[in-house]
């Protein structure tokens, strides 16, 4: 099977970026989410992003109105029954991933795909809440998805040989390079970057430097476009708690457990760049 018609459900930016990667390469897209009015936001945000990239001279105008024509927004979820592959971006949330899941697997057609964009949760526990587990897989984009080049491919134990390949060709036709990894908590990035921000969050709140130069100094001696207490804010406190927790229910090691001040900042909604607030001031 080749994946032409490709269904994208959550109205988060992960949802307008993945779109927006599969239209600009040939796919038709179908963008649900569960208003009229987000989907239809999720569309303006597409269209905005396309524009930029007119001005700057990387993207032809013809290009652009050809991908926004292969876009379809829309608030019925059986709009998304016709598509190859179908891959959710809702919250991180499993009882929420696995009865949509359920639902999709009675909406969608023989043989389509079905895949999430989890960056951290079980792809198994979503496989087995429908009857076609073998065409279940971890597809995890990255943010931001148009400028990220990595997608996970994550294979839980049910994937047959055929739905991985054709995810990760799937990748390769959206201009990305794939890596296949075990459907383990964190997958390969996660689980290797979250110690080290998890760490840096320690090492400000026990006052062994300060934020602007744990910063600094990650970003002059280790080469890194960013510092970790700013990537926090840019990926979100709350998601990132999200993750640091399902590490630690899974692996148990210390280095997994949230560090007690970004709970706090998470309870008190300082979320990073989303809510205006984090480590950072982001509202001025």
């Amino acid at each position: 099977m080749t994946i032409k018609r490709v269904g994208i459900l959550g109205s988060g930016i992960m949802g307008s970026g993945i779109a927006e990667v599969a239209a600009k390469t040939g796919h038709e897209v179908v963008l649900r989410s569960r208003k009229q009015a987000t989907a239809e936001a999720m569309v303006a945000s597409l269209t905005k992003s396309l524009a930029k990239q007119v001005e700057r001279g990387k993207l032809s105008e013809e290009d652009r109105d050809a991908t926004l024509a292969r876009v379809t927004a829309t608030d019925h979820i059986g709009a998304v029954a016709d598509c190859d592959l179908v891959i959710e971006s809702v919250v991180e949330d499993m009882d929420v991933k696995k009865a949509l899941f359920a639902e999709l697997d009675g909406i969608v057609k023989d043989g389509a795909i079905l895949a999430t964009n989890t960056s951290t949760l079980s792809v198994i526990d979503m496989a087995v809440a429908t009857a076609r587990p073998d065409k279940v897989v971890g597809v995890h984009f990255f943010n931001p998805a148009p400028m990220m080049s990595l997608v996970e491919i994550v294979r839980p134990l049910t994937a047959s040989d055929e739905t991985v390949a054709e995810v990760t060709e799937f990748a390769r036709t959206c201009g990305k390079d794939p890596v296949e990894v075990k459907d383990r908590a964190g997958f390969i990035v996660n689980a290797l970057l979250f110690p080290y921000l998890n760490n840096a969050v320690r090492m400000l709140e026990n006052g062994t430097a300060s934020r602007d130069d744990i910063d600094t100094a990650m970003k002059g001696g280790c080469n890194f476009p960013m510092g970790p207490l700013a990537l926090l804010d840019l990926v979100g406190l709350d998601t990132s708690l999200s993750i640091l927790d399902a590490l630690y229910n899974e692996f148990r090691d210390p280095n997994y457990a949230a560090v007690p001040a970004l709970r706090r900042m998470v309870t008190a909604g300082q979320l990073g760049r989303k809510s205006g607030l984090g480590f950072y001031d982001y509202s001025r």
